[in-house]
């Protein structure tokens, strides 16, 4: 049976539509990767490029200690391909429950989709001997804000990258390109932020948390206490007065604070030592304009070196 040229044209038009609305092929083997922070997020990005569909759980401004599980982070662990998280017991109050109960065989400890990127990082302030609650909130595995240095950066996107690779062996190519590119982009901004970070090598800092070493040792900051007395344990009258002496003593002017912490303690602290409060960004997103890896650096180090300026 012939096919008048109006219906011909009319199925032809249809099937173009019907065509243009499926996924491509490209588009349908994208790997859908969860990561716990921003942070992580942002390098996988960087490494996984348009193969890759990558969501962070936690928002950049939020304590990655404490993050509220919702019932849509359950939605995309149980579609994810692969699960990336920071590991070393950041993420223990909230995300073990939601692996287990997403039913997602593929993001299971042990599983392909499962990556703790802890193991490609520098790991600082590993405890010696027995770590007991009387010590606060103390990492037994060592400390997990390990991403504030560059150099960990470098070493986790070259470990994401291999685990995309094993996913994905096609792409493999694709995949170690981009990486080596991002490599090579993240050396060229470390040079300059050392650059800037240069003139004040040794400076003494307090720091609210414990969340910069690994930020500190990289750009030669000096951090010599904390505003809290024990991690995760709120500043008390007592040690805060210790802390002013200590600050007085050896002329610290800086107090690093994150987002999510009250500043009515350190804001006293510094009406005390005539210092100042910056608060730093630990987190990709945690500003508008920090939309990834580069600019948190860039952000921050903008911040310190004017506020090292400004408390000469």
């Amino acid at each position: 049976m012939k096919l008048s040229s109006k219906l011909f044209g009319a199925i032809l038009s249809v099937t173009l539509i019907a065509t243009l609305l499926l996924p491509s092929s490209a588009e349908a083997k994208k790997l859908k990767v969860i990561a716990t922070l921003s942070d992580l997020a942002s390098l996988t990005q960087e490494v996984g490029g348009d193969k890759v569909e990558v969501e962070a759980l936690a928002k950049g401004y939020q304590d990655p200690h404490f993050v509220e599980p919702k019932p849509s982070f359950l939605l995309k662990l149980r579609n994810a391909d692969l699960l990336v998280l920071v590991g070393l017991e950041l993420e223990i109050g909230w995300l073990p429950p939601l692996i287990t109960q997403s039913g997602n065989g593929k993001i299971q400890p042990g599983g392909q989709g499962y990556l703790d990127a802890s193991q490609f990082a520098q790991i600082l302030e590993i405890p010696q001997g027995s770590v007991t609650r009387a010590e606060g909130d103390v990492h037994p595995m060592g400390n997990p804000h390990y991403w504030l240095d560059p150099d960990n950066g470098r070493r986790m996107a070259k470990g994401i990258a291999a685990r995309l690779s094993e996913m994905d062996p096609p792409d493999q190519a694709y995949f170690q390109q981009r990486e080596q590119d991002f490599e090579k982009r993240l050396a060229e901004a470390d040079k300059k932020w050392l650059a800037q970070m240069a003139p004040y090598r040794g400076r003494k800092v307090v720091t609210y948390h414990r969340s910069w070493p690994n930020f500190a040792k990289h750009f030669g900051l000096d951090v010599i206490a904390y505003i809290e007395p024990r991690p995760g344990i709120p500043p008390t009258p007592s040690h805060t007065i210790e802390l002013v002496n200590q600050m007085k003593r050896e002329n610290v002017k800086l107090e690093l604070i994150e987002p999510y912490f009250d500043s009515k303690t350190p804001n006293s602290i510094a009406s005390m030592t005539n210092g100042k409060v910056v608060v730093l960004m630990p987190s990709v997103g945690g500003k508008p304009e920090i939309t990834d890896y580069f600019k948190l650096f860039d952000y921050d180090i903008a911040l310190l070196t004017k506020a090292f300026e400004e408390t000469k």
